[in-house]
């Protein structure tokens, strides 16, 4: 590294992952970081998606891995390629971090929580000297373009060499990701996509009888699946979950983007679920044929089908009474059954958004085509992925790919 750089000042707005991993980059090159972020502790939403197990990223084969980022895979592949998700548990192994892949491929430490990680990185930034600034929100340029910050105490006016905004997405204002900020950048003519809700619960008007039973519980080995406006099945399998005002998790998570834009383009999107994924309609077929004369129809549901709790509570809030006394079609429905939404939970309760900074507004190396050595980094870029560390790996990767190209424009110069 020449020694120009180690005289080089950022500015980094954003405390979450993606932030944090600039800051990384540009202190280990001798670049001088100050880190502004709005909450009074950065990571909080990073932490939050640790209570149940960080899901760092995952172990995949590469090529399906970055196809996960559906119509932006293309354009995050140069990105992703740069790092990994190999890279991902080399960086976390450099903090002393251990990680293990899960039986479902997904990667987490092994302590299976963020707040370690997070402490221990910390500390390496600070050792590194990044300068964290809590409680200092960003609120757009003066008329020479520097940048207006909003301090505990005091206004201040920031300008550096570079500067790099990782400002999140539009979920989880409590936790500082607002989106608040998107606003800000479309006044100043920088193309932008409004927020949508990605990996999201969808609602549904419940029988009183299953919000009272089931609400809260796994719809354990289904599987669910959409046909887009493309004609493309999605189709994932797991366990989703009965919440009280329709349904979530992974599953739904994993196909709620053609679930969105179907319900955005025609006011409503119908889903499948197969009950039982491991049995064919002729196998429950055989089954249903084993029913004695003296079964109820309920009995043999749950007994030759495994249809139990809330899985046979679905099934018959999901079906008429006349396809319930057809025996015939009953095996499949068990493995086709339709359900139809129209809406989805509120943007703010979804785990991430589609929208950001379009592409088009940013160059290769994620430089602001109309701010130069201004570059944007993680979820405030328009792309979405599901669940299982496809997110966490991205908003690592784009802090990456911005922060080298940053310093290699700066070598050059």
């Amino acid at each position: 590294m020449s020694d120009s750089a180690i005289h080089l000042s950022a500015v980094v707005i954003g405390g979450g992952p993606a932030g944090l991993m600039v800051a990384e980059q540009l202190s280990k090159a001798g670049i001088i970081v100050d880190l502004y972020d709005a909450m009074p502790t950065v990571g909080r939403k990073f932490l939050r998606a640790g209570i149940g197990g960080l899901n760092l990223t995952h172990n995949e084969h590469w090529d399906d891995f970055v196809g996960r980022y559906s119509n932006k895979s293309s354009v995050l592949k140069p990105v992703l390629d740069a790092f990994t998700a190999s890279n991902l548990r080399n960086w976390a192994a450099e903090l002393g971090v251990e990680t293990f892949v899960g039986s479902s491929g997904r990667v987490f430490p092994v302590e299976k929580k963020a707040a370690p990680l997070l402490r221990r990185w910390l500390s390496r930034l600070r050792e590194n000297g990044v300068r964290i600034h809590s409680r200092h929100r960003w609120l757009g340029w003066n008329q020479q373009d520097e940048l207006l910050i909003q301090g505990p105490n005091s206004s201040l006016t920031v300008k550096a060499d570079l500067t790099f905004f990782a400002l999140g997405g539009g979920s989880w204002e409590a936790l500082g990701s607002d989106g608040h900020w998107l606003a800000t950048f479309a006044e100043r003519g920088i193309s932008c996509a409004k927020f949508r809700p990605s990996n999201c619960g969808f609602e549904y008007p419940w029988p009183t009888d299953i919000k009272s039973n089931f609400s809260g519980t796994p719809l354990k080995s289904i599987a669910i699946s959409i046909q887009d406006s493309n004609g493309l099945e999605w189709r994932q399998r797991g366990d989703a979950v009965i919440a009280n005002y329709g349904i979530e998790g992974g599953p739904v998570y994993a196909v709620s983007a053609p679930m969105r834009d179907a319900i955005e383009q025609y006011g409503k999107c119908t889903i499948h679920w197969d009950l039982d994924p491991d049995r064919s309609v002729e196998k429950l077929q055989q089954a249903m044929a084993k029913r004695r004369s003296k079964d109820s129809l309920a009995n043999v549901l749950r007994k030759q089908c495994g249809l139990n709790g809330n899985k046979l509570a679905l099934f018959k809030a999901l079906t008429s009474k006349e396809q319930m006394a057809d025996l015939d079609v009953i095996p499949a429905l068990i493995k086709n059954l339709p359900q139809t939404f129209t809406a989805t939970r509120p943007l703010d309760e979804a785990i991430s958004t589609d929208g950001g900074i379009c592409f088009s507004a940013v160059d290769d190396k994620l430089m602001l085509k109309q701010l130069p050595n201004t570059y944007c980094v993680g979820e405030m870029l328009d792309w979405e992925a599901p669940t299982g560390g496809y997110l966490l790996t991205a908003c690592y990767a784009t802090a990456v790919w911005a922060a080298n190209a940053a310093l290699g424009e700066r070598i050059k110069s």
